[in-house]
This record gives structure tokens, sequence and C-alpha cells, in this order.
């Protein structure tokens, strides 16, 4: 019976598939105790057999180029997903974005703007031309774009430690209840060297060695950092004089809007929109009459539009533009309006959006559509 089990264990091909068991005999003179090896050593081989397979399967990767590959790269990914909130179709859809652009450090590419986007955007060309129906396309792109905006509040720009901030960031200081902006002339050194800021009649500040300060900070991602230090002395660069603070490794990412919103300039109708009826039968109807504006930032939550004439706070607007061959719709409430002048700036939040409405105005603020 040993003899028999040395010989199994030599086999030169694992592939069960090729092993007729029924040559397998086992000396009647054997034992339950052989019995027992024998299966055990027959179940060891079987459980090989299937992690060899699983991890080829794995290694071959889909369509994409290789893909994230393997079960501990997926099992990690699922992790991620839900420690950032994702669902579950969520997370399958991060999934296909990762495997369909190769990406092989799952963690790298959630925490780099640059890197999501651009995952991101292959993943749209290719929903985009694969979908059979337009129906299809637009629901996988707004579960793709859903995936995305929970990630926007999550993606901290790997930003850590003030020795990475870029020359000529703008700092906002805070020195009780002062704000001074600057910009910064060197993150390399012992020291952050800033651009000494000036009081109101042009004269640098004066602050004391030692001195706590809180500093606000955008990246080019607009990314917003806020982190505390303290004065630790001035300098001398160029013949201006600069304020010199202790480096930190600190740095606390600041929420932010919850949907990225991008400036524009791009004309709009606008029709009033009032309640008819009453109870059940209550419809909204869209005045015939239309005036004009220019959207000056929007995104899938709300928009800013300058117009001429006044608009009450509260009022019900329905927005229509074009942005590129497509129309798009939406029905929007001011939520507060600012005079400028000849024009007023108008706050609304979106109401009612259509799911391809939505997606092509998501297109356009994270730029997915152009290459």
């Amino acid at each position: 019976m040993n003899q028999f089990i040395f010989s199994v264990l030599r086999l030169p091909e694992m592939n069960l598939l090729q092993v007729d068991i029924t040559n397998f005999t086992i000396d009647s003179k054997s034992s339950p105790k052989d019995f027992i090896i024998f299966f055990v050593v027959f179940a060891l081989i079987i459980v090989i057999g299937i992690v060899a397979g699983t991890s080829k399967k794995g290694g071959s990767g889909k369509r994409g180029g290789g893909g994230l590959g393997g079960l501990f790269s997926t099992f990690t990914l699922h992790r991620l997903g839900r420690s950032i909130g994702l669902h579950r179709e969520q997370i399958k859809m991060l999934d296909f974005v990762f495997k369909t652009d190769g990406v092989t450090d799952p963690e790298k590419s959630i925490n780099t703007t640059a890197l999501l986007d651009r995952h991101f955007r292959r993943a749209y060309r290719v929903i985009e031309q694969s979908s059979n129906t337009d129906e299809e396309a637009q629901n996988r792109l707004a579960l793709l774009f859903s995936t995305r905006n929970v990630l926007e509040n999550t993606v901290s720009g790997g930003m850590t430690s003030t020795r990475q901030i870029k020359d000529d960031t703008i700092i906002v200081l805070n020195f009780g209840k002062e704000k001074h902006a600057t910009s910064v002339i060197t993150a390399r050194g012992d020291h952050l060297t800033l651009e000494c800021p000036h009081n109101a009649v042009g004269s640098p500040i004066k602050v004391s060695r030692g001195d706590k300060t809180t500093a606000l900070l955008f990246n080019k991602s607009n990314k917003g950092f806020s982190f505390e230090t303290r004065v630790t002395g001035y300098s001398t660069h160029q013949g201006l004089t600069t304020l010199l603070l202790a480096h930190s490794n600190h740095l606390k990412f600041l929420s932010q809007r919850r949907f990225r919103r991008k400036q524009m300039v791009i004309a709009c109708y606008l029709f009033l929109v009032y309640v008819e009826g009453s109870g059940k039968k209550q419809r909204l109807i869209a005045d015939k009459r239309r005036f004009t504006g220019n959207i000056a930032d929007i995104s899938v939550g709300g928009c800013s539009i300058k117009i001429s004439a006044p608009v009450q706070v509260g009022a019900r607007l329905k927005i229509e533009f074009t942005q590129g061959a497509s129309k798009v719709a939406a029905l929007g409430q001011v939520l507060r309006s600012n005079r400028s002048g000849m024009t007023t700036v108008i706050h609304i939040k979106f109401l009612k959006v259509s799911r391809k409405s939505m997606n092509i105005i998501n297109a356009f603020v994270y730029e997915y559509a152009h290459e």
C-alpha cells in the first residue's frame, strides 16, 4: 500500500482529467488505516489540481490586457470597494474598469485621480462601443458614473506630506482671526518656504518664531488639504523676505462637493415651471415663454446660471442646453441668487434629470467624451 501511495505522488503529470482511476488497485490485505491514507492522498491530489488550474486561469486575465488576475487581487479590490462605500454592482463595475485597462495595483489607482480618470475614460469608450442598444449603454454608463462619483470624495491625490507641495502653490495661513494668502517658493529642504504675506498696508506681517498656524491649500486636481504647523523663522530669497514653516506629515483631506463640478460658458434656455391641479392630479407645466442665460458651472447635482431677468428663490425652472450633438434637459429649483451689476447669478439644484442627460453631463464634467 505504501508503495502505491509513493507511486501516485510521483506521477509526472498532475492533470486529473488524464488519470484513469479504474487502474488503481488496492491489496485486499490492506488495513483500514491504509484506506484512510489512500483517500487523504487522493483528496490532496484533487485540491492541488484545482488550485493549479485556478492559478493558470487567474494569470491569463480577461480582455483589456492582464487585468487584476488572481484570487488575492480580486479579494483586495472587493475589500477596498466595501471600505469606500461601493455597493455590489459598483464593485463589479470597478472590477470591469480596472480589467479593461489592465490595472495591477488597484489601491494606487484608487488613490490617484489622474490614473483613475484614465481607467474610467477607457471603460467609457468600451461601453459606448460594445453595448448592443442605447438603453443598455445608458444603464451601464449610469453605473460607471455613480461608481466614479463615490470615488470622487475618496481620492486624496496621494498627498500626505508638505514635502510633496509643488512650487507656486497658493496657501492660506490663519493667524488668529486673520487670513493671509501666499505662495510656496519651495518645499525642499528643512522648511516649507513661502513668500512672506503682507498686511493691508503692504508691510510684511509680523509673527514670532514658534507661532502656530493652520494652513489650507488646493492642488492642481482641485483637491483641498489642511495642516497645522508653526513658524520657524524668516529668510530671504532673491531679494524677497520669506516665511519659514515647519514641515508636516499630517495633511488632512478636505471634504468637497458631492459631485465634480466644471466651469463653462454655455448658452441655455429657461422656462418657468408651475404646478397645475391638486392632490394626486397635480402636474408640472412649463411656461411656453422662455428666457436665455449662460451656464457658468455645472455638475449632475445642479448648476449656476447668469441671467439678466430676476428670478425668485424657490422658483422651479426647466433648463435646456446643447452639449456637442446632444440636447440636455433638467428640472431645477433656485436655491439662492446673487445680483452683480446688470446680471443675476442663480444657483440651481436639479430635481429631475433623465438618465441620458445625466450621463451627458457627467461625460462633460469628467471630460470622458473627448480624448
